[in-house]
C-alpha cells in the first residue's frame, strides 16, 4: 500500500496535480513535512506512541489522527483541497469526516477487505475483527466512489458490501519500469552470495500465514524428497509482520523441522534499488498467498524477467499470465505445490520461455497507466459529488468548480493511520 500511494502519487504530481499524503508518524525523528518527490509533500502526524502500537491498537488513534488532519486544513483558507483518496479503512474513516467537513469527493481504496480475508484465512490464523468489517461497510457507503485494483474486488465489494457497482473503478496498480526491468543475473547473485549453480526460487514479502511462506517451504521440502540431488535454493525475503510477530521464528523453526534449513537463506526486508536485485538473481519468485488483493511483487519480479508461481487468489489471475509468464496453482495443498515448483525447475528451457514473456506482459502495468485510472476516477468523483449535493444548480464552493476546470486540483490522500 505505502509503494501504491508514493508512486500513484508522484505520477499525478508529473501531471501538475498537487498531492499532500497524511500518514501517521512512526518516529520522533519524522518532519512534520517532507517533500517527497516535487508536488507531493508526506504530513506526518502525530497520533499515539511513535513504537510498539498494534495493529489491533491502531484504531483508538483515530480521535488524534483526525485533529492533526483537521487542524492543517484549518490553517489554510476554505476550499483549499478538492479531493480526499483515502485507503485502508482507517483513513476511510477519517477520509469520511473530512469530506464532510470540506465538502469534497471522497475516493476510497480498500487495497484488502476484512471479508475476503476472513474467508480464506489461513490454519490458525486470526480472523479479522468485527470492527473493521463495520468500519469497512461505512466507508463503503459514504464513498462517492470506489477504486479497486481488479474487477474480482470490484466483485467483493458488490457482493459483500452492497456497493453500487456505478461507483466502482477498477485500476490496476503499477511497477516502476524504470527500475524494474532485467539485468545481470550473475551480479545479482554475487551481490547476495548466491550460489551460481543453484536454481534460486524467491518469496518476497511479510512473513504472515496470510502471506503464506510456509506453502512455499513445505512444498519445496516435498521436492527435494523426490528429488534429493535437485541443486534448489529458496530464499526468503522480509520480517515478521501482523500475527506472523507472535511468533517471529517461526518460518527459521518450519525450515529446520522439514530438514531444509541448509536449503533456504533469510534475508531481511530490502529497499526498492536493492529489491530489484533480487529478482534478477531469482530463477522464479512465489507469491503463495490466502489473499491477495492484486499482488505488486509479482509485476515487479516479471519486469525483472523472472517467472512466478502463485496461488490463483484475488489479483493474481491478473498479475500472472498462467502458463505464459509463470504458473497459477488452485488452493496450498503440499502436494500441488511441490509438482508445480518441479514442473517449473527440473524444465530450465520452460522457465527462459517464461522469462522472456514475463517483461512484455508487465510492461502493461505501469504507474503512468495507474494515474490515468485515478485521474478519471477523480474526474467522477468530481461529477457524482456535485450531481447529489448541488442538485439545486448552486455551484460548489469555494473554488472547487474552477480549479477542477482548469485542471488544477489539490488532492489530499490518506495512506493509512500507520505509515
Amino acid at each position: 500500500m505505502n509503494v501504491y500511494v508514493l508512486q500513484s502519487a508522484i505520477e499525478m504530481a508529473r501531471r501538475g496535480v498537487e498531492v499532500e499524503i497524511f500518514t501517521r508518524a512512526t518516529s520522533s525523528s519524522d518532519a512534520p513535512v517532507q517533500q517527497a518527490a516535487p508536488g507531493v509533500l508526506v504530513r506526518n502526524v502525530v497520533a499515539g506512541p511513535f513504537e510498539g502500537l498494534d495493529k489491533q491498537d491502531l484504531p483508538t488513534q483515530l480521535c488524534a489522527f483526525v485533529a492533526g488532519v483537521l487542524r492543517e486544513e484549518a490553517r489554510h483558507e476554505p476550499g483549499y483541497y478538492d479531493l480526499v483518496h483515502s485507503h485502508y479503512w482507517l483513513s476511510g474513516q477519517v477520509g469520511w469526516l473530512a469530506r464532510d467537513r470540506w465538502r469534497v469527493p471522497l475516493v476510497h481504496t480498500a487495497h484488502t477487505l476484512a471479508a475476503v480475508k476472513n474467508l480464506s484465512l489461513a490454519e490458525g490464523d486470526t480472523p479479522e475483527p468485527a470492527a473493521r468489517r463495520i468500519g469497512e461497510q461505512q466507508v463503503v457507503e459514504e464513498s462517492d466512489r470506489l477504486v479497486a485494483n481488479t474487477a474480482d474486488e470490484a466483485d467483493h465489494l458488490v457482493r459483500l458490501y452492497g456497493a453500487d457497482s456505478r461507483r466502482v473503478d477498477v485500476v490496476a496498480p503499477g511497477a516502476d519500469l524504470s527500475r524494474y526491468r532485467p539485468g545481470d543475473r550473475a551480479a545479482a547473485r554475487a551481490k547476495f552470495g548466491l550460489d551460481p549453480r543453484e536454481t534460486v526460487v524467491t518469496f518476497v514479502g511479510r512473513i504472515q500465514p496470510l502471506k503464506a511462506p510456509d506453502v512455499l517451504l513445505r512444498g519445496a521440502a516435498e521436492l527435494l524428497s523426490r528429488d534429493p540431488g535437485l541443486p534448489l535454493r529458496i530464499l526468503v525475503v522480509g520480517g515478521p509482520s501482523g500475527t506472523g510477530l507472535a511468533r517471529p521464528e517461526s518460518l527459521i523453526e518450519l525450515a529446520s523441522t522439514l530438514g531444509i534449513a541448509s536449503r533456504v537463506t533469510f534475508l531481511p526486508p530490502q529497499a526498492p534499488e536493492q529489491l530489484v536485485d533480487v529478482y534478477r538473481a531469482s530463477d522464479l519468485v512465489a507469491v503463495p498467498s490466502y489473499s491477495e488483493s492484486f499482488g505488486l511483487v509479482a509485476i515487479e519480479a516479471q519486469a525483472c524477467g523472472t517467472p512466478v508461481l502463485a496461488a490463483n487468489v484475488g489479483g493474481l489471475g491478473v498479475a500472472v499470465r498462467d502458463d505464459e509468464t509463470g504458473l497459477l496453482v488452485d488452493g496450498h495443498r503440499t502436494d500441488d505445490w511441490a509438482s508445480a515448483l518441479g514442473s517449473l525447475v527440473e524444465n530450465p528451457s520452460r522457465l527462459a520461455q517464461m522469462a522472456e514473456r514475463a517483461p512484455l506482459h508487465a510492461a502493461d502495468f505501469s504507474w503512468e497507466h495507474t494515474a490515468d485510472g485515478l485521474l478519471e476516477s477523480y474526474r467522477k468523483a468530481a461529477v457524482d459529488y456535485d450531481s447529489t449535493n448541488y442538485s439545486n444548480g448552486s455551484a460548489p464552493s469555494g473554488e472547487f468548480a474552477q480549479r477542477r476546470g482548469r485542471g488544477r486540483w489539490k488532492l489530499r490522500r490518506t495512506s493509512g493511520v500507520r505509515a
